[in-house]
């Protein structure tokens, strides 16, 4: 079971914490419930409204098969994303995004292909006919294909979902995902434009603890989605011969509603 989300666990973590509010979007401002010493104070109540809907609609998404792409590169987020991810068995990029990795997928998938080339090579011993210099050089790009796309090597087609860390950081990954109508999750901070997301998670973007406890949250609802979906075939395939089952496709998600701007019931000071 995915874990429930508590407004104090939020708090312990620092998701809080915004930016300086001479560097905040406007645009956030349903979120913010206050500012203190020159930094936004983000309304947990609703961030933690946000994620049981995000988390509804990612669990799914993975119930249905389909794949969500993890997106971070930024240091203190990179670490903690290929680990959840991994854990869950998604997909991520952390290292540079590849331009055209959405748009362009099939020039994408060729270059993840030529990975699976280089490897049968060494399997059939072709590898080994080649000189010394050329060896190298096929290794360098081994290397290199590995660091930068071998967390998508399983990703045979579009993912259904991106769930980003940081959408300033990874601008140019949002852009190709509305550029295909791919649903966007994101932990979307007090300095960015929360419109750009169809399922917003009001959230501080820079702490580790916080990112770490999102994605505990948001990665815990994904293996829950894979649970069911073994689940069902399971239980589909014990059925005695002669008997069908409706498997219905997971409804796909839809964007998230304008949150009301109403003052919170609680206050969500440390």
């Amino acid at each position: 079971m995915a874990n429930k989300v508590e407004v104090k666990d939020l708090l312990e973590a620092g998701v809080h914490f915004g930016h300086m509010t001479r560097k905040w979007d406007p645009n956030m401002a349903p979120y913010i419930y206050m500012e203190r010493n020159g930094i936004h104070i983000i309304n947990l109540y609703k961030t933690a409204a946000k994620i049981e809907e995000a988390n509804e609609a990612l669990k799914k998404i993975a119930a249905s098969g389909r794949k969500i792409l993890f997106v971070a590169t930024k240091k203190q987020a990179k670490d903690i994303v290929a680990e959840k991810a991994a854990a869950a068995n998604m997909p991520y990029i952390t290292e540079r995004w590849p331009g055209g990795m959405l748009t362009n997928f099939v020039t994408i998938r060729k270059a993840v292909k030529k990975m699976a080339s280089i490897d049968k090579m060494k399997k059939d011993g072709t590898f080994m006919t080649l000189s010394k210099k050329e060896r190298l050089q096929v290794d360098r790009l081994r290397a290199k294909l590995e660091k930068n796309l071998g967390s998508i090597a399983d990703m045979t087609r579009l993912p259904a979902a991106l769930f980003v860390v940081d959408i300033k950081a990874e601008h140019i990954a949002v852009k190709e995902a509305q550029k295909l109508n791919i649903p966007v999750f994101a932990m979307v901070d007090t300095n960015s434009d929360p419109r750009q997301v169809d399922y917003v998670i009001p959230a501080n973007d820079d702490a580790s603890k916080s990112i770490d406890k999102i994605l505990s949250l948001v990665t815990g609802a994904v293996i829950d989605g894979l649970s069911d979906r073994k689940s069902d075939k399971d239980d589909f395939q014990d059925q005695p011969a002669g008997e069908e089952t409706a498997v219905e496709a997971a409804p796909a998600p839809v964007a998230a509603e304008a949150p009301a701007t109403e003052a919170p019931t609680a206050s969500t000071e440390e």
